[in-house]
């Protein structure tokens, strides 16, 4: 239960204000996210991590000297857009480059790829990490696709030891991707979260019964059992992190490990010191060494009932990270030395975003397209529930509501910046940027990828025709499968969009209009889309039950097939009145 709110929808931008007026002699405001209120060393590497809001003292708490040099902020449990990243990312750059860490979620792996895409386009050198320590999440043989859960402290922490000391941006990767090849975690929880304004938990766990593995956004664990006592609990989290010991550790007996015992949002600091109480006895009987362990709430899941315990496998540069000073808002280690704080020009940022100048043609243009996205808007606010039954058959039910969420701040950009002159292809960028922002999550991501590709190919400078926008079309597909990943028979919107994308071009290479080639082609998606009832998932929250999934559509894909044809009618429409 979430007891203290205003609206809903402005609580991560509220929490935001709120942390940053406690803690301003360490961080302040950026777009998207915080940076560090105080003097970092010139010509050092700026480390950036980020990922939902929901997770305090993740993301926000960990930024300070020692520490990050900036969080990227999404909305709860929702991964920031790229502009957030990058937004964050300039802001903190100190002129040796920038680091962008986060936990292994696909929306986060999309939004930080963007971001670090067009930090290199600029001229600043940019490498990601994603934290992949969560041992319940996938198995040994497939480490890649594990998630980040509490271990992304121990990487954090390690990567902000190494810019601190000066290394470069190759050396602070370097250690940073040894830190994570260290580094294991398994969590239980015993019922869900309640996110402000709602009024059931994202997930449900039987009373008296815990799930092992489940994920901190509510993603299925691994199974389920009786809730045991601290102690069997402690045996539990001991067992299964010493059966998943790092491959290049090759003696136990004696060896050094980081310890962080972390709470997930309501097991109190008194039951994780009795859990903890029989974990270092159990460690010390495997000879184990344990070296400044933190018992407390480092990355939780808002107010989820659970807790994780995680193992960093140290030697002598890792320890030396381990145990570097810091001094963040969450989170102090060690003697630090008081910041010079910021002047307070420097602590400005100018908020001023121009417009590229546009043709009177596509002006008339993109008020035609704000007109679209506020027909789709109506659309997906009309369908937000069944397209979250869809989702929650396999997933976490949040598509429809993300969706909704997306093209609402989509179409509040379009009017914003279609008032001020703005032509069809620059609105349909900075829509692509709001429905990011918004909706958070891999569809946020995508859909930021499908509008910006599609506003780019039409410009600002003529009015959108057939080939423009079947290129457009085209190079929005391209992009999600080079972010995503995802490929035909994944069960994802892939599944609509290519078939979608090569019947548009081929009707348009075959000198077809634009309106009966979009229509034509609309027909192919719905088909496409009804089809992935019979797909099995491999890619995404779904994977996991991917078998429960089989005779339900993917939610991803029917989303797509209904704008789509909401498109095709508009198109129909304005040819008919013309």
């Amino acid at each position: 239960m979430t007891y203290l709110f205003n609206q809903p929808s402005a609580f991560a931008a509220e929490l935001i204000e709120g942390f940053v007026a406690a803690n301003a002699d360490k961080v302040r405001q950026v777009a998207g996210g915080v940076v560090r209120s105080t003097r970092s060393q010139p010509n050092t590497v700026a480390v950036i991590v980020g990922g939902g809001s929901g997770h305090y003292p993740a993301f926000a708490g960990l930024v300070g000297q020692g520490l990050a040099h900036g969080a990227a902020m999404g909305n709860l449990f929702a991964s920031p857009s790229a502009q957030q990243i990058y937004n964050v990312a300039r802001a903190a750059h100190n002129g040796a480059g920038v680091l962008l860490m986060f936990g292994n979620y696909a929306g986060d792996v999309l939004h930080f790829g963007q971001a670090c895409e067009r930090l290199r386009a600029e001229g600043i050198a940019c490498e990601i990490l994603a934290v992949t320590d969560d041992i319940s999440s996938a198995s040994k043989h497939e480490v890649a696709k594990r998630r980040g859960v509490a271990g992304d402290l121990c990487v954090f922490k390690a990567a902000c030891a190494a810019a601190e000391a000066g290394d470069d941006l190759a050396t602070v990767l370097k250690k940073s991707h040894h830190a994570n090849d260290r580094t294991r975690t398994f969590g239980v929880a015993f019922g869900g979260c309640t996110l402000p304004g709602a009024t059931h938990p994202l997930f449900e766990v039987e009373k008296g019964r815990m799930a092992l593995g489940l994920g901190i956004h509510g993603e299925p664990g691994i199974s389920e059992t009786d809730v045991p006592s601290a102690d069997e609990l402690a045996e539990l989290f001991v067992e299964r992190l010493l059966s998943e010991v790092p491959s290049d550790v090759k003696q136990i007996e004696g060896h050094r490990v980081a310890v962080i015992l972390n709470g997930l949002g309501s097991v109190k600091y008194e039951e994780l010191f009795v859990v903890y109480r029989r974990v270092a006895q159990l460690l010390e009987a495997a000879g184990l060494k344990v070296v400044q362990p933190d018992v407390g709430e480092f990355v939780t899941s808002f107010n989820m009932a659970g807790a994780s315990l995680t193992l960093m496998w140290l030697d002598d540069e890792l320890e030396t990270l381990w145990c570097a000073p810091a001094n963040a808002p969450a989170y102090r280690k060690g003697s630090v030395l008081v910041a010079e704080p910021l002047s307070a020009e420097e602590r400005e940022e100018s908020t001023e975003e121009a417009l590229p100048q546009a043709s009177a043609e596509s002006q008339h243009s993109a008020q035609r397209v704000l007109h679209i996205l506020e027909s789709v808007a109506d659309l997906l606010q009309r369908n937000a529930k069944k397209l979250g039954d869809i989702d929650a058959v396999a997933g976490d039910g949040d598509h429809g509501i993300g969706m909704e969420r997306g093209v609402l701040g989509a179409v509040e950009k379009a009017r914003e910046v279609a008032a001020r002159g703005a032509g069809a292809g620059s609105l349909l960028c900075r829509a692509a940027d709001a429905w990011a922002d918004k909706a958070g999550g891999t569809s946020g991501a995508l859909w930021g990828v499908a509008l910006t590709a599609l506003g780019t190919a039409i410009g600002d400078s003529q009015s959108p025709d057939a080939q423009r926008v079947a290129t457009g079309v085209r190079d929005a597909k391209d992009g999600i499968m080079h972010f995503g990943k995802a490929k035909v028979g994944d069960k994802t919107m892939v599944d609509v969009l290519v078939p979608f994308s090569d019947s548009l071009n081929a009707a348009v290479a075959e000198g077809a209009s634009l309106t009966d080639a979009w229509l034509a082609a609309a027909i192919v998606a719905d088909k496409a889309a009804q089809d992935t009832a019979q797909l099995v998932p491999k890619m995404g929250r779904a994977r996991p039950l991917a078998e429960k999934s089989v005779g339900t559509p993917d939610a991803g894909a029917i989303s797509l097939a209904m704008i789509v044809n909401t498109v095709g009618e508009l198109l129909k429409e304005q040819k008919a009145s013309q």
